[in-house]
């Protein structure tokens, strides 16, 4: 039975790759990872403000020091108090994963605006990442600021990366566009190798004790998965880049629905955060045991055929399906 696919050109041997997360930050659970069949891995995320916040105290340090003459002799900070310990740890782990597996090392870059942080995208190449996922994360609460320039900082933001590399980029994006496929699309000729769908927004809490506003995390359930899968059956065969689905996916069925619908690969990180990392064989093995059953010989034989240009009734991922749902309940 044949799993591979290829994802922004990269040769995988089978569509489940682990998505960002706090577990690629140790050698031993990517290399657990790899042993239970992840087909690559997303390393977790360096965030924009992390580069920023320790650039600004370089600067700090060069233009605040009370000795600010040229001659002085600790004019500069020693190398260790100006080092961006965050960059520079996460550089160092791309070259550890690369010693230590032999799956594709995935790249995640975290932020929204222009600037100097970007050109940590050329440094995980040189480190040895095979691909880059750029992750924006973007609230638009300014009520003055239009849809039109929200989508023009994700595209300034992938032309900025492909610029800087030659390793393939993927959007991690959110699905709150007006005209998402429309955006789709603008990404792709825009260059996007790859389009990751979709980031699941963190939403804060209220502290009610405290009257504070706090951060709520809570892992991904199964029905999330609806979102992407709707998203992708619509754009496969619209778009050049590759199509990766995430969120909400924790079974092997999961994983095949998301293949039908024209998938290239299933990034997963809820469940095996959940369930440990050997939930990866699990997921490997229910997928085998459907494929054999129906008589699916490979992933590619499934790929797109239940999209919506490969099926007459687009009406059921449309309204159609929205008023055949609140009708069920009569």
């Amino acid at each position: 039975m044949d799993l591979t696919t290829t994802y922004m050109g990269l040769k995988l041997k089978n569509p489940v790759v682990p998505s960002a997360s706090p577990l690629s930050a140790e050698v031993d659970v990517v290399k657990r990872m790899e042993d239970a069949g992840a087909a690559a891995v997303v390393m977790y995320s360096l965030f924009e403000e992390q580069i920023n916040h320790e650039i600004n105290e370089l600067d700090h340090f060069l233009n605040s020091t009370s000795d600010s003459f040229a001659e002085a002799l600790n004019y500069f900070p020693e190398p260790e108090e100006f080092k961006n310990l965050h960059a520079e740890e996460y550089l160092e782990q791309i070259r550890k994963l690369k010693e230590a597996v032999e799956i594709p090392v995935i790249g995640s870059l975290n932020g929204v605006s222009p600037g100097g942080w970007m050109e940590y995208a050329k440094k995980m190449e040189e480190a040895g990442a095979d691909a880059l996922e750029l992750n924006v994360y973007y609230v638009a609460t300014d009520p003055e600021l239009t849809s039109e320039k929200v989508e023009a900082l994700y595209l300034e933001n992938l032309e900025s990366v492909k610029k800087a590399v030659k390793i393939p980029v993927a959007m991690k994006l959110g699905p709150y566009f007006s005209a998402f496929a429309n955006m789709a699309v603008k990404l792709d000729r825009a260059g996007a190798d790859g389009l990751v769908l979709f980031n699941r927004f963190y939403q804060p809490d209220i502290d009610l004790e405290n009257l504070e506003v706090v951060p709520n995390l809570q892992f991904s359930t199964p029905p999330e998965m609806r979102l992407p899968l709707r998203w992708i059956a619509a754009l496969y065969g619209k778009v050049k880049a590759s199509l990766a689905a995430t969120s909400g996916i924790h079974t092997g069925t999961d994983v095949i629905k998301m293949i039908m619908v024209g998938a290239d690969v299933a990034m997963i990180a809820s469940v095996l955060m959940q369930e440990g990392v050997e939930k990866i064989a699990d997921i490997l093995q229910e997928m085998q045991n459907w494929m054999e059953k129906k008589e699916y010989q490979s992933v590619q034989q499934m790929k797109g055929i239940l999209s919506y240009q490969s099926i007459k009734d687009t009406d059921a991922y449309e309204r159609a399906n929205y008023l055949r749902v609140l009708q069920s309940f009569k």
